[in-house]
């Protein structure tokens, strides 16, 4: 939703300056009209290039096109690259998970990511995809970052955990950092 107010705004900033560049050409003042459509130029490029980063957050092409395991792969590599920390991944799981669930999982983990970052960063972090035995699946994503003490925190995951009808379990140590849980029943797995 907020990126949405942000796309709203950056767009109607470039149709003014847009009607700036038209009023200054109508006026004989061809120098102001050029620097004017030079601005709204840059600014629209850096607005296909956020709306590229958002389709890339929502479903990255390499979860389409290789799966999840890939797809986990790259982006623990590009957190770890650009905050230098460790992260350890045992993914393979994921593959058996039905697409839906997949790019629901993957949003999970990313957003438990980014929550870890925010809080620390931490210098690691383990996820760990483990097959149940009722054909359920179970996510661990715990890190050594600063515990986070509001709740609120964890409601985006929640949300999203819930909708595919599983359970989420937060363990928050201080000075040990935070473990979270992620269960999905058999029949979520398959979406």
């Amino acid at each position: 939703l907020e990126f949405r107010r942000v796309l709203f705004r950056s767009l109607a900033g470039i149709a003014l300056m847009l009607d700036a560049a038209l009023y200054a050409v109508s006026n004989g003042k061809p120098e102001d009209a050029e620097s004017v459509l030079r601005s709204a130029i840059e600014r629209q490029r850096e607005t296909i290039r956020e709306l590229r980063n958002l389709s890339f957050a929502i479903e990255p092409v390499v979860l389409r096109d290789q799966g999840f395991g890939p797809a986990l792969d790259e982006l623990v590599a590009q957190l770890g690259r650009e905050h230098h920390f460790q992260i350890d991944v045992d993914g393979a799981a994921g593959e058996q998970l039905g697409e839906a669930a997949q790019v629901a999982l993957y949003t999970i983990i990313r957003e438990l990511l980014e929550q870890a970052v925010r809080r620390g960063p931490p210098s690691s972090v383990s996820i760990a995809l483990q097959p149940t035995s009722d054909g359920g699946l179970d996510t661990v994503v715990a890190d050594d970052a600063e515990p986070e003490r509001r709740r609120r925190s964890f409601q985006v995951i929640e949300e999203r955990v819930k909708q595919l009808h599983g359970r989420v379990a937060v363990e928050t140590l201080p000075g040990a950092g935070t473990r979270v849980v992620v269960s999905l029943p058999a029949y979520a797995t398959r979406r």
